[in-house]
């Protein structure tokens, strides 16, 4: 007997080790304990992945969620799945499709008129490496839907945000962001070989331009906003990349995916962190990778990249916004 003790101590202490390790490579639990009671919270792409266990960690901090997806039976399972575990009857499903300037307007107006406040926004929705697809409005599909859906949704929800001050608008952005380039000439690929990889660093990097520059103009009207990478985590983002297509790839990396990815629940903790956290009261135009702020790729600090940027996007959706100043006081035309 007492030789298996040896080895089974050596073996203990290596998965306990390991599952440390873990820990400290994908980051932890969020630390604040804050909540959020009566405070209205809409949360994109919340059917599933990141953006339903977001939901589902706000709700249990007693906030008023909007879970705002394309497929509504998705959408509306999600809702009940929440309210059933959270006991939170203020769960409630709508219908957003990000790749619908339409969609995204319809949704925007209801808001408006229905929600007495938005206090916290999370642009969580995304697509990832899917093949060459456009959007309803002819946008490359990761830059239509990860990109400039949310920079429409968020200019159409700014004044029930400023309304409702102190609010804050999340970003969920990627650590791809660093390979991404803002190629203006061809933004949405028209002459280009399609590179779907590039697509969505593209997306990605846009996200965290959209973010410094709107945290600029948004200075002294309560909002703030910030991006992040949540990490990797075990969600149907991936489902394009066709990373597990084969047993063998399966095998040989899944040790490699199990340090390194992420549940949807520990992938939910920068977002929720990121919404509560009373310390990050007044922080903004900030990059978070996972619980901690880091300093983006070059490019997202390129305040001339930023601007134009956001000019392009702006008339590509269809907005006419002042080119410069504070949006403080700024009535949005559409």
């Amino acid at each position: 007997m007492n030789r298996y003790i040896l080895p089974l101590s050596v073996l203990g202490t290596a998965v306990g080790g390991a599952v440390l390790l873990k820990d400290y490579v994908v980051g932890g639990a969020c630390p604040s304990k804050a909540t959020i009671p009566g405070k209205t919270v809409v949360v994109t792409g919340a059917n599933t992945g990141i953006g339903k266990q977001t939901a589902l960690e706000l709700a249990k901090r007693g906030g008023n969620i909007i879970l705002a997806c394309r497929d509504m039976e998705k959408c509306e399972a999600a809702a009940k799945d929440i309210r059933r575990e959270t006991l939170n009857h203020h769960v409630n499903a709508r219908h957003l499709d990000l790749a619908s300037l339409k969609s995204i307007r319809e949704f925007a107006r209801k808001i408006t008129e229905e929600e007495e406040h938005v206090h916290i926004l999370i642009n969580n929705a995304a697509v990832m490496r899917c093949p060459h697809w456009t959007t309803e409005d002819g946008f490359e599909m990761q830059l239509g839907v990860n990109y400039l859906g949310h920079f429409l949704l968020t200019h159409l929800l700014l004044d029930k945000l400023k309304a409702s001050a102190p609010s804050r608008i999340i970003n969920l952005s990627s650590l791809a962001h660093v390979a991404g380039h803002i190629d203006f000439e061809d933004l949405n690929w028209e002459k280009r070989k399609y590179d779907t990889k590039a697509a969505y660093c593209q997306s990605k990097l846009a996200l965290v331009l959209f973010t410094k520059e709107l945290s600029r103009r948004l200075q002294g009207t309560g909002v703030t906003v910030n991006a992040l990478h949540p990490g990797v985590a075990r969600t149907e983002l991936g489902r394009h990349t066709g990373m597990h297509s084969s047993a063998f790839s399966s095998f040989m990396l899944g040790p490699v995916f199990w340090m390194l990815v992420k549940s949807p629940q520990l992938a939910a903790q920068p977002s929720t962190y990121l919404a509560v956290a009373e310390e990050l009261e007044g922080v903004s135009g900030k990059y978070f990778d996972g619980l901690k702020e880091r300093a983006p790729a070059p490019e997202a600090e390129d305040e001339e990249v930023a601007q134009r940027l956001w000019a392009e996007s702006a008339r590509l959706v269809g907005l006419e916004i002042s080119s410069g100043a504070s949006e403080k006081g700024q009535p949005l035309r559409k």
